[in-house]
């Protein structure tokens, strides 16, 4: 039986979807992302949000696509609210070099024990490179990911 992961979407995973579609790229992060989304809808993975990604959502301009995330992050099994100690967190990462609401992501992903924060977003996944050692979850980009543990399970199977 496959592994129930717990997901933490950025914003810009949850964005992804709606994006003009042109680029290769694009078009393979979109799919991935609604693959990974149709896991979650599923109940076979569980999606987890965020105070930072509700605050993140409010601020999107489209009143279409904003629409659209939020109805996506209706399934979200748990919702990871800010505290103190997490905002505390998010300043000790942006230290480490991560932007303000990546760090708080980062934090909020920490605190609710994801197996794995995706992001399409470059910056933030050179940032956790750089900062491996010192981040508490595993931080992929949705395309990569979901072929890791397509192949992981393969050969288990």
């Amino acid at each position: 039986m496959a592994r129930k992961y717990r997901i933490y979407l950025d914003v810009c995973c949850l964005n992804r979807p709606l994006d003009n579609s042109a680029q290769d790229r694009i078009r393979l992060e979109a799919e991935a992302v609604l693959s990974i989304y149709r896991q979650c809808r599923l109940g076979e993975w569980d999606l987890i949000s965020s105070g930072a990604i509700e605050t993140e959502v409010q601020r999107i301009a489209d009143r279409r696509k904003k629409e659209q995330v939020m109805l996506a992050l209706s399934i979200a099994q748990t919702t990871i609210e800010l505290s103190d100690s997490l905002k505390q967190r998010a300043a000790t990462l942006m230290e480490l070099g991560f932007k303000s609401f990546d760090a708080t992501h980062v934090a909020c992903a920490e605190a609710g024990e994801v197996d794995v924060l995706l992001t399409t977003d470059d910056r933030l996944l050179r940032t956790a490179i750089r900062a491996q050692s010192l981040v508490q979850v595993l931080i992929k980009n949705p395309v990569s990911w979901l072929l890791e543990i397509n192949q992981t399970e393969e050969l288990a199977e």
